[in-house]
């Protein structure tokens, strides 16, 4: 048989199983029109899975498969790397009978051995999911899964960049420098998908002027953020950014301490979000990542929930953070099953980004502080390069 199967650290699968997998995949070598080819899976655990993305990925934490193409010999394709550990957390968060989300992810390694990559321009994303579709359908017939995949996001994930530091340190001396309307263009020069400002009602940092400048002078999309109030949305429809995130305020706070709260104030959210969206204006909610809180946004008519990473990214310990990343995983995919655009957002940074921008179902991430503090020392180009790399290594 061409497919060779091995385990390590890890107790096997059940004999049935195996032979299953092998009957499963080696009939997804002839779907694919390559009957005959040999591979090799090896099944492991997340310590060593992460090992692997350490050493050859430069990626240092688990991933539910990686695949190693062998491109020296013709009939040999390579190695396929599983963590079933991994596959088993998965599994239970999305809902899925877990044997079958195994070889789903057999299928997408198989993809990426024959040179299937869902990171590289704009066709091959939606050509790899296409095939693990056709696979999953055809050999699994697991609706689960294939809703499941269906609703996967393999594009890159966006770069949001927040400029609000810039006026910080230029209102420290009351100057008229730095801009933010310069750093606005130069984040985009380095790779930005969006400029991000928030007008705060005390005006504290970003001013009316710097957005409607950014607004004529960038060339991506602004997004406004900004708290629920009669003369901001007012300002809001005049100057017309891509985006309104609407957030909690209050004037005593240093920044944004958490999600907007929806209990008892649905209605209220959804007049702003009416008002705003028939400006042409989309809108999406700041939350935490709580199911309850979602569940009550999907009543307020906003097209986008940005999911708020503070708790995540201020965790002291790993089994903290291990658990919000969890919370951020479970939460992501609820609100895509909800119908939400999905993004992330609040004290992500270079050390702390990368498992969260794993999450598939996160299509854009908003961050300033950590990209400001950054340019200080090598400029916002590189600054926001540099973020935008770790962003697709985390996808890659």
């Amino acid at each position: 048989m061409p497919v060779y199967i091995q385990f390590q650290n890890i107790v096997p699968l059940k004999k049935k199983e195996i032979q299953q997998i092998r009957k499963l995949l080696n009939n997804a070598l002839s779907i694919l029109g390559i009957p005959g080819k040999k591979f090799t899976i090896f099944f492991t655990n997340n310590e060593l899975i992460k090992e692997y993305n350490r050493r050859f990925l430069r990626r240092d934490y688990p991933t539910n498969v990686i695949a190693f193409p062998q491109a020296e010999e013709r009939e040999y394709l390579g190695d396929i790397i599983v963590s079933l550990e991994k596959a088993r957390e998965e599994a239970e968060i999305y809902d899925l009978e877990f044997f079958s989300y195994v070889i789903a992810l057999c299928f997408h390694g198989l993809l990426h051995l024959l040179g299937y990559d869902h990171e590289r321009g704009v066709y091959s994303p939606w050509l790899m999911l296409k095939n693990e579709i056709k696979l999953t359908r055809e050999l699994l017939a697991d609706e689960r899964v294939i809703k499941y995949l269906m609703g996967r996001e393999y594009m890159p994930a966006k770069l949001a960049v927040n400029v609000d530091h810039v006026a910080t340190v230029r209102e420290a001396r009351r100057s008229y420098y730095p801009d933010p309307v310069h750093a606005a263009v130069l984040a985009e020069l380095g790779g930005a998908d969006g400029i991000v400002v928030h007008l705060r009602l005390d005006r504290r940092h970003i001013k009316e002027r710097d957005v409607r400048i950014i607004k004529e002078i960038i060339k991506t999309k602004l997004i406004l953020e900004m708290a629920i109030d009669e003369d901001l949305l007012k300002f809001a429809k005049e100057v017309k950014p891509y985006q309104v995130t609407l957030v909690p305020e209050r004037v005593e706070e240093i920044t944004t301490e958490g999600g907007l709260e929806l209990e008892g104030r649905v209605e209220e959210v959804r007049k702003a979000v009416e008002e705003l969206n028939r400006a042409g204006i989309k809108v999406s909610l700041f939350l935490n990542p709580d199911e309850k809180a979602l569940e009550l946004a999907k009543r307020t008519g906003a097209q986008i929930v940005e999911l708020h990473t503070g708790i995540y990214a201020e965790a002291r310990t790993e089994e903290e953070k291990i658990r919000e990343l969890e919370r951020l995983e479970r939460s992501a995919y609820l609100a895509k099953e909800l119908g939400f655009i999905v993004h992330a957002g609040h004290g992500l940074n270079y050390e702390n980004i990368g498992p969260v921008a794993s999450i598939p179902q996160i299509e854009e991430f908003s961050i300033g502080h950590a990209i400001v503090a950054r340019a200080v020392m090598v400029g916002m180009k590189e600054a926001v390069r540099e973020m935008k790399n770790l962003l697709l290594l985390a996808r890659g």
